[in-house]
């Protein structure tokens, strides 16, 4: 299938690696003085990397990529020889990968080219791989309460306990459709004509404690995760059906400040290009305690 991916221009790339932590998927490394997109699998085209190149090196082409086909990726790892072969195995590995690792061994076994010697020697002992430490959006991280927090919820707490009856102390949902997840709905849908919309990502509504009161007030809901999710260019087709079909009055994006999280504002972002239309657009941000750091 055709899709949306980045291409590194290697005659301006200086390898000065600004790009490196824009990729959320890590599909980036710098390898021999180049940065070098070392697994076609990762990349979502979304282009997170772009304005972090000083030198431009780094656009966004479509070409045949196809999804799960890992003989196609390493047809192109191949090319940026034996250090780029380590760099994806090990990607490929950090990310849990077991299937496409070993089409990728069996690749190479085909082609006769020689597997690196650490991976021959790979050996799991029964332990379950436990992802990719380097990525911030899957690192495991214990949220504790600071002192002004701890006295904050012990007050909210003491509030609910006073009440004699706090069961009915009275909670709103403001959701107003349903289907929420962007791959389930329907774009012709009537409840988006004339609409303001609430596009977040997926952990959002979990993180922020008052999420309908604050946000969802008034909107129709869309969710998505922009780093699990695989049907990515469909959302695009799909928003910007939306956008250009549905006279959308503004466009609110929620997503939190792990970088895996950026591609929704991305994807919201190219639906409009596509659509060719200019709707009033906020964003916010939150933190992992549910914290507003970016928007008003």
């Amino acid at each position: 299938m055709k899709r949306k991916i980045i291409r590194i221009d290697e005659e301006k790339c200086n390898g000065c690696g600004n790009c490196i932590p824009n990729c959320p998927e890590g599909a980036l490394q710098v390898i021999d003085g180049k940065a070098r997109l070392i697994s076609d699998l990762f990349c979502d085209g979304l282009g997170a990397c772009l304005g972090n190149c000083p030198l431009g090196a780094i656009s966004v082409e479509e070409r045949e990529a196809e999804k799960y086909d890992e003989y196609r990726v390493m047809d192109n790892v191949v090319k940026g020889g034996k250090n780029v072969i380590i760099a994806h195995l090990k990607h490929l590995k950090d990310h849990n990968q077991t299937e496409f690792y070993q089409q990728a061994v069996d690749y190479l076994k085909e082609k006769g080219i020689e597997i690196p010697e650490e991976d021959k020697k790979e050996e799991t002992n029964g332990e379950i791989p436990m992802g990719c430490p380097s990525c911030p959006g899957s690192r495991s991280i214990s949220l504790t309460l600071d002192d002004d927090n701890k006295n904050k919820s012990k007050i909210e707490e003491d509030e609910i306990n006073s009440h004699e009856n706090h069961k009915e102390i009275p909670r709103q949902s403001y959701l107003r459709n349903w289907p929420i997840q962007l791959g389930l709905m329907n774009p012709d849908a009537e409840y988006f004509k004339d609409a303001h919309l609430l596009i977040a990502a997926d952990c959002s509504g979990f993180s922020h404690p008052d999420f309908h009161r604050e946000f969802l007030q008034g909107k129709i809901l869309i969710m998505f995760c922009p780093k699990l999710d695989f049907a990515l260019n469909l959302y695009v087709e799909k928003l910007t059906h939306i956008f250009r079909t549905k006279n959308i009055q503004s466009i609110t994006i929620l997503n939190m400040e792990v970088p895996c999280c950026f591609g929704t504002d991305k994807i919201v972002r190219m639906a409009l290009s596509d659509a060719g239309k200019d709707i009033p657009v906020k964003k916010f941000v939150l933190s992992m305690r549910g914290e507003i750091t970016e928007g008003s």
